[in-house]
C-alpha cells in the first residue's frame, strides 16, 4: 500500500509540475522577421515604388522637347533642297505650349512656302487650346491619376502587409497550441507508464489483479497514440511557421528545434498588435487602408470623368508665333507672324456622351461600394470586440472547470489508495481532466486568433 501511494504522489507531481521555458521564440520578435524581410511584405513594398516610377513618367509629358528635322536631296550636282526645322517646345499645365523654332531651307526645287532668308527664320510662338484641353487634359489627368495612385498603392501596401501578418500569426498560434497539446500529452503518457508499472508491481504483490495491467496498457497504448498524433502535427505546424521566416536577401530561416513558443502570450499579444486600447474605444474609419484605397479608386474615376466631360467641348487650338530673321530678332516687328487655328467638333457627341455617363456610373458603383464597406467593416470591428470578450470570459471559465476536474482526479486517487475506487474511475477522471485542459488550450488558441482578427480588420500594421 505504501508503494501504491508513491505511486500517486510521483503522478501528481508529473501531473502539476510545469518546467520554466528555456529557450521563448516570442510572439514579437516573430513578427518582427516577418515585417522586415517577408519576401511579400517586400512585395508590397514595390508597389509604391512602381507608383512612383509611374508617377515620373506622368510628369514626363510636361518634359521640354527638343526636335530636329532634317533633309537634303542632291541628285546630278544639283541640291534639290536642303530642309533644317528645329524647334524647342515646353509644355505646360493649362494645356498650353510655347515654342521657339529655327527654320534655314536652300534649294533650287525647294516648295515655296519653305522659302525663309538666307540667314535662316527664327520663330518665337504660343497655342493656346480655348475649350477642349484647357482646363484638364489627358497629360494633366495622367498626372493627377498618378498621384492618387501613388496613395493607393499606400494603402494597398498595408492591406497586402496586414494580410501577411495574420496568417503568420495564425501559424504562430497553431504552433503554440500544437506544441503545448504534445506537452500535455508528454505529461500524461509519462503518467501512464508510472501507473502501468506501478500496477504490475502490485499483481506481482498480490494486491491487485491481472486484468488492471490489461486496463493500465489500453490507457498507456491510448496515451500513446496521441502523443504520436501530437507530435506529427507539431512538425507540419513548425514546417507552416518556418514558411514566415526570411532572413535578408531572401534567405530562409530554419527554426530550432530547442526554440519554444512564448508561454505568457496571453498577458503580451494585445499590447504587441495593440488591440487593448481599441476594445475600450470606438475606432474611426477615416484613415482605415481599405477606405482609404477606395476613396483614392473615386478620386481616380472624378478625373476620368472630369476628363470625358472636357471632351463635349470643341477643340478649339489657337497658335501665334512671331517670326524674324536671326539678326533682326531685336527689331519685334510684329507684323510678321505665323497664325493658325484649328476647331473639331463632332455633331453628335455620342461617342463622347456616351463615355460620360459610363464614367458616371463607375463613380456611383464605387460610392455604392465604399458606404458598404464603411458599414461591413464597423459591423465586424464590433463583433470582433464582442467575440474577443466573450472568448475571454469562456478562458476563465474553462480554466476553472479544469481546475475542478484536477480537484476529482486527485480525490479519485486517494480513495483507490483506500481500496474504494478503480483504475477504470481515475482513468475516466483523467480522461475529462485532459479533456477540459484540450478545451482551455484551444479556447486560448480562439482568443489569439480573435486578437489577430481585429488586428486585421483594423489593418493598422505599423
Amino acid at each position: 500500500m505504501k508503494k501504491l501511494l508513491l505511486l500517486f504522489f510521483l503522478v501528481g507531481n508529473i501531473i502539476y509540475g510545469q518546467d520554466l521555458p528555456t529557450n521563448e521564440f516570442s510572439y514579437n520578435e516573430f513578427l518582427g522577421y516577418v515585417k522586415k524581410y517577408h519576401p511579400l511584405v517586400k512585395s508590397a513594398n514595390l508597389e509604391i515604388d512602381k507608383a512612383q516610377a509611374n508617377l515620373m513618367q506622368a510628369r514626363g509629358g510636361f518634359d521640354p522637347k527638343i526636335e530636329v528635322d532634317f533633309k537634303e536631296k542632291q541628285f546630278k550636282d544639283k541640291e534639290y533642297y536642303s530642309i533644317l526645322n528645329s524647334s524647342f517646345k515646353i509644355p505646360t499645365w493649362y494645356g498650353i505650349e510655347i515654342k521657339a523654332g529655327f527654320e534655314n531651307n536652300d534649294g533650287i526645287y525647294l516648295n515655296p512656302e519653305n522659302t525663309v532668308p538666307n540667314k535662316g527664320l527664327a520663330a518665337l510662338g504660343i497655342t493656346v487650346p480655348l475649350a477642349q484641353g484647357l482646363l484638364i487634359n489627358q497629360r494633366m489627368a495622367d498626372v493627377r491619376k498618378a498621384k492618387i495612385q501613388l496613395q493607393l498603392s499606400q494603402a494597398e501596401q498595408k492591406l497586402q502587409a496586414i494580410e501577411v501578418l495574420y496568417d503568420a500569426s495564425v501559424a504562430y498560434f497553431s504552433w503554440r497550441k500544437i506544441f503545448n497539446e504534445v506537452k500535455l500529452y508528454e505529461t500524461y503518457n509519462k503518467n501512464a507508464i508510472i501507473r502501468f508499472e506501478g500496477i504490475k508491481s502490485l499483481i506481482k504483490q498480490g494486491d491487485k489483479r491481472a486484468i488492471d495491467s490489461i486496463e493500465a496498457g489500453i490507457s498507456l497504448k491510448n496515451r500513446q497514440l496521441s502523443l504520436e498524433n501530437a507530435r506529427l502535427k507539431l512538425r507540419k505546424a513548425q514546417l507552416s511557421l518556418e514558411t514566415y521566416l526570411w532572413l535578408d536577401n531572401v534567405i530562409p530561416f530554419e527554426l530550432a528545434d530547442s526554440m519554444i513558443p512564448e508561454t505568457n502570450l496571453d498577458l503580451t499579444i494585445q499590447e504587441t498588435l495593440r488591440t487593448n486600447d481599441l476594445t475600450q474605444v470606438d475606432f474611426s474609419l477615416d484613415t482605415h487602408p481599405k477606405i482609404n484605397a477606395l476613396r483614392n479608386k473615386i478620386d481616380m474615376l472624378t478625373v476620368d470623368k472630369k476628363l470625358k466631360a472636357n471632351m463635349l467641348l470643341p477643340k478649339i487650338d489657337v497658335g501665334y508665333s512671331y517670326i524674324s530673321e536671326p539678326s533682326y530678332i531685336d527689331d519685334y516687328q510684329f507684323e510678321n507672324y505665323k497664325l493658325s487655328v484649328n476647331f473639331y467638333f463632332p455633331l453628335f457627341l455620342r461617342k463622347e456622351r456616351g463615355s460620360l455617363k459610363l464614367a458616371q456610373y463607375k463613380i456611383q458603383e464605387s460610392e455604392f461600394a465604399l458606404s458598404l464597406e464603411q458599414f461591413q467593416l464597423s459591423n465586424k470591428i464590433s463583433a470582433q470586440k464582442f467575440e474577443i470578450e466573450s472568448l475571454s470570459k469562456q478562458n476563465e471559465i474553462v480554466k476553472t472547470l479544469a481546475s475542478d476536474y484536477k480537484i476529482m482526479l486527485q480525490s479519485e486517487e486517494r480513495l483507490f489508495s483506500f481500496g474504494e475506487s478503480s483504475l477504470f474511475l481515475i482513468n475516466s477522471r483523467e480522461n475529462s481532466l485532459i479533456s477540459a485542459q484540450l478545451a482551455a488550450i484551444d479556447l486560448e488558441n480562439n482568443y489569439f486568433v480573435s486578437n489577430a482578427s481585429l488586428f486585421k480588420i483594423l489593418a493598422n500594421p505599423n
